[in-house]
């Protein structure tokens, strides 16, 4: 299996857990995903069954020589490079987001691509896919998943250090997106909302 491997597939619930980064252990792979700077590289999921909550895709550079299965993944720094969300509806409750397009009831996987940003310093790296469901009140549920990359073909762009968050750390207990009930009152005409962890890093 080439993503860092996990106990149990059950969700983390809180914003300091240190496997809110690569989930419970996130043990190391053996080996790497070779992908080209500027290309798609593709997550499948099966069975999928949350649809509400935003989506996210981050990487971290593991450093110049250095392994990433040595890389402590709650210290290393990590940029996010693509999200969805809300696409359309009446309200968060009842609207439809891109997580519910990976309920695939017919037994075909959930495929989640994303592009690699071309400019990107080659090297290898570290991608963490996270989906956030918030389908039960007050109670989020973060499912984050992470593999190894071996990233060819790039540019010289480096990820500036203020640019840069950590697992745990850049969400927090008091985020409006996070902890939020989607079926109450003042939410029940809501058609934005805002996706945590910051902006995408566009290079």
């Amino acid at each position: 299996m080439i993503q860092r491997q996990w106990a149990s597939i059950d969700p983390i619930f809180s914003v300091t857990d240190p496997y809110l980064a690569c989930n419970n252990p996130g043990a190391a792979p053996p080996a790497y995903i070779p992908v080209g700077a500027g290309e798609d590289i593709t997550a499948v999921y099966w069975y999928w069954l949350h649809p509400v909550g935003p989506m996210t895709v981050w990487l971290a550079h593991c450093g110049d020589g250095v392994d990433c299965s040595e890389v402590d993944v709650t210290e290393v720094g990590w940029f996010k490079i693509w999200e969805a969300g809300l696409l359309e509806g009446p309200n968060l409750a009842e609207g439809l987001w891109y997580q519910k397009g990976f309920q695939k009831w017919d037994g075909s996987p959930g495929l989640w691509p994303v592009t690699i940003p071309a400019g990107l310093k080659s090297g290898l790296y570290m991608i963490r896919h996270e989906i956030l469901s918030i389908h039960v009140e007050l109670k989020p549920q973060f499912y984050p998943e992470c593999a190894h990359l071996n990233i060819t073909g790039g540019g010289e762009l480096v990820v500036p250090e203020e640019a840069l968050v950590r697992f745990p750390g850049v969400y927090q207990e008091d985020d409006p997106s996070i902890f939020i009930n989607i079926y109450s009152e003042e939410n029940a005409n809501r058609t934005d909302y805002t996706i945590p962890g910051g902006p995408i890093w566009e290079g």
